[in-house]
């Protein structure tokens, strides 16, 4: 069979590597892919906001299934146009990708659903906002309401720290936003919880941590992740069931009130504070890098559970991982999440070592005369899983160490609250 994967990151990267492990898939093709996903895939130069161009290329070359990777097309409406031509495509509708579009959506199911989240209130404008942060108490977290990559919250210790917050994302540093949302900062520990869904049931699709401050020692701006490790250490089945009935079945029930049954991967950001769930947010496909840390792990075929989703046919379907501890550290630019050099060669590919415990996703790459150099913020995740955090940590050390690259950097402490405990 022949797949689509609409993207250009290391998730799409990853997606790609382990789609090609399927006797089935024949034929992969990258909207647009980056150099990485040429050397396994056809890179396909197509403007993602041209659902029609995309559609044409689909229906042209007999591509069976179509995978989309980002949020920004998912929120725009790609899945429900691409069904309209009867083709099958793994991702939400336009609606249910309204939990990441919105938080403001979210937090509305949140409240009416009793699910359990920070206290927010909800400002239109800048003057009203700085009078609520003037007799606030600090820390609080405000957020952008529109998509912002992963970079459009802050979390505020004093006042001129939330006056600049609320000034950046109304004056449009993550886009066109009408509103921002000021939350109760909750003190605990974050975990990402994957769930992977065909409009009837789900099944679960691994956990793990994400780090998301661009220093050691989660300290620094936000970014959209420098690294992640799987399985997390916070998960019980005690903790489990809580996430699956205080939070995840009544979002869905939620979505039914606004006409849409969830269909793909549903990434449930959390805040967990003595072994209770507070939901974060909620992402509309596979987390970046949790998706490069925990696709590696999977012993099923990717393609069966694909199409078992949008066949709705899941619940027979049987998902099997290796038993194994997965990690993923991201090399970045020098600069990120600020400014950064682009176009920088990068030398020494053919020195990693890579086999079926060691990966090396590319993101922020593309080819140019031969050479692979860096045009993004985050631009390649190396990953291993081993039988422990720690040597897995070693392997992907030793990968990076072989690289010439002098523009980049890397947090060094991925998982460093289970090892270095």
């Amino acid at each position: 069979m022949k797949v689509g994967i609409i993207g250009s990151g290391g998730r799409e990267h990853s997606i790609c590597q382990i789609l090609k492990k399927s006797r089935k898939v024949q034929k992969i093709y990258c909207f647009p892919g980056n150099a990485g996903t040429s050397q396994i895939a056809e890179n396909i130069n197509i403007n993602l906001e041209n659902f029609e161009n995309i559609k044409d290329f689909i229906i042209k070359k007999g591509i069976h299934l179509v995978i989309v990777g980002p949020e920004k097309p998912l929120v725009e409406g790609i899945t429900d146009y691409l069904r309209e031509f009867k083709i099958k495509v793994f991702g939400p509708n336009k609606i249910a990708a309204k939990l990441e579009g919105s938080k403001i959506f979210t937090k509305q199911i949140c409240k009416k659903f009793n699910i359990p989240t920070a206290n927010f209130d909800i400002f239109q404008n800048i003057d009203d906002a700085k009078k609520f942060l003037k007799k606030t108490v600090f820390p609080i977290v405000i957020k952008a309401d529109n998509l912002a990559s992963g970079k459009g919250v802050y979390i505020c210790e004093e006042l001129n720290e939330a006056i600049i917050a609320v000034e950046e994302i109304f004056r449009g540093k993550f886009g066109k936003a009408q509103n921002v949302l000021i939350e109760k900062f909750l003190k605990g520990e974050e975990m990402s919880f994957f769930t992977i869904h065909d409009g009837k049931h789900f099944k679960t699709f691994g956990t793990a941590q994400d780090h998301k401050r661009v220093l050691e020692g989660d300290k620094g701006k936000n970014t959209g992740g420098m690294g992640a490790y799987s399985p997390s250490r916070l998960i019980n089945k005690s903790l489990e069931k809580k996430i699956i009935n205080k939070i995840i079945k009544p979002t869905l029930i939620g979505l039914k009130e606004f006409g849409s049954n969830y269909k793909g991967f549903l990434y449930t950001g959390l805040m967990i504070i003595k072994n209770e769930p507070f939901l974060i947010e909620y992402n509309v496909r596979m987390g970046d890098p949790e998706c490069q840390t925990i696709l590696p792990m999977l012993n099923s075929d990717l393609v069966d559970i694909l199409e078992a989703c949008v066949e709705q046919k899941l619940e027979q379907t049987k998902i099997d991982w290796k038993k194994k501890q997965s990690m993923c550290v991201v090399l970045c630019s020098k600069g990120y999440p600020d400014y950064y050099e682009k176009n920088i060669k990068i030398n020494n590919f053919d020195k990693i070592i890579l086999n079926e415990n060691n990966y090396l996703f590319h993101a922020g790459t593309k080819k140019k005369e031969n050479n692979i150099v860096a045009v993004g913020g985050r631009v390649l995740n190396f990953i291993s899983l081993s039988d422990n955090l720690t040597d897995a940590r070693k392997n992907i050390h030793h990968n990076l160490k072989k690289l010439d690259w002098n523009k980049g950097f890397y947090r060094k402490d991925i998982a460093f609250k289970v090892i270095d405990k």
